[in-house]
């Protein structure tokens, strides 16, 4: 299975104009944002280019936080994020005479993740609060050898941070201000977290599903010890019946045109949708 890369940038030709208005007509498209579609954009991208052989489209990751930045600035044309616009975003985007515009274009299950080596293999929410916050501190109060748990996440301008932080740390409680523990070790990429937990054996981390193979040992989840855990998979994830999943969006200032609409179209096409499926995400609808 192929891993995701931090940052893709597709030519064609070998040349881009520094800022785009999304509003205005060009054969330039620049996207920018979360990492964790960064390989999923960066294909449909490449396909939608070989219809369009005089387009230039340039796809970079850097996080949600920082496509919503561009979009902002009016220097992107299209927000990659894993989670919703915040209220804040929304505020600043309005002061730039911006209007953020969300299109849900797959779905994707965080995937807790382990050292193969690591016998754990199922933890509840309640769990992974507790280590996440360090409240539960060593692997033998989960099941596990008597190894202190490596805990590893994500840096806080990443999607992927902050979803994992409502869903699992805070519980969706709107109200809630818990933390992740200080000592947990931020990393810069989702690839990073899937390299550190592929050589640290005492290592916890969260990622998308694009990671799964099986150099890792993937998590099953339970809403509590009460409940079913749950293996992550396509189906888990469309019946929402896996607890720590999401929808993947593209936003775009105002109603798309031109061209940006029609990369849009193609991502929510059945061609399109199929780049989901084949870049280990989860598409719209069950096919």
């Amino acid at each position: 299975m192929k891993n995701l890369v931090y940052c893709f940038i597709v030519f064609v030709p070998l040349f881009f104009a520094c800022a785009y208005d999304n509003k205005a007509k060009t054969d330039s498209i620049q996207i920018k944002g979360s990492d964790t579609i960064v390989n999923l954009i960066q294909v449909l991208a490449e396909n939608f280019v070989q219809s369009h052989p005089n387009l230039n489209i340039s796809v970079t990751g850097g996080g949600s936080g920082t496509g919503f930045a561009s979009l902002i600035n009016k220097t992107c044309n299209i927000a990659m994020s894993s989670r919703e616009i915040e209220e804040k975003e929304v505020a600043l985007a309005k002061q730039s005479n911006v209007e953020p515009i969300g299109f849900k274009v797959g779905l994707d299950g965080l995937v807790v993740i382990v050292n193969k080596n690591n016998p754990v293999s199922k933890l509840t929410l309640a769990e992974l609060r507790n280590i996440f916050m360090a409240k539960i501190t060593n692997w033998k109060e989960v099941g596990g050898q008597d190894k202190t748990i490596v805990v590893l996440s994500r840096e806080s301008n990443s999607g992927t941070h902050m979803f994992f932080k409502e869903r699992v740390i805070r519980n969706n409680d709107i109200n809630s201000s818990d933390e992740f523990t200080i000592h947990s070790l931020m990393m810069s990429s989702s690839q990073a977290v899937y390299d550190e937990v592929l050589q640290n054996p005492n290592a916890l981390g969260y990622v998308g599903m694009g990671f799964v193979n099986n150099k890792i040992k993937v998590i099953s989840v339970s809403l509590d010890k009460d409940n079913k855990y749950v293996y992550p998979t396509a189906n888990t994830i469309i019946d929402n019946s896996y607890p720590i999943s999401r929808p993947l969006y593209l936003y775009t200032d105002g109603k798309p045109k031109g061209l940006v609409e029609m990369f849009i179209d193609y991502a929510l096409s059945n061609e399109g949708q199929k780049v989901v499926i084949d870049t280990d995400f989860v598409p719209l609808k069950k096919n």
